[in-house]
């Protein structure tokens, strides 16, 4: 179990532990819900795919067919089994 404390201002500090476990990073938004008597449930909101387009990008990289990346996470998928 993680404490955290409310400051004055009302705002409190999620504990390292909680921030790596739910993977949050600086300006990452988190949602949260009242549920029950005196219970609260937070969780990170999903990121929207303008926030993400093109991190992957990589110049000068090859493009791969979308047949050779199922190919490829059918071989992956087979390897499991």
């Amino acid at each position: 179990m993680a404490l955290a404390t409310i400051t004055s201002k009302g705002q409190i500090t999620i504990p390292k532990q909680i921030r790596e476990s739910l993977h949050l990073r600086t300006g990452d938004k988190i949602e949260i819900t009242v549920s029950g008597e005196r219970k609260a449930q937070m969780r990170p909101v999903t990121r929207k795919v303008d926030d993400v387009f093109g991190k992957l990008h990589v110049p000068k990289r090859k493009s791969v067919s979308v047949e050779s990346m199922d190919q490829a996470i059918c071989k992956k998928m087979k390897s499991r089994a």
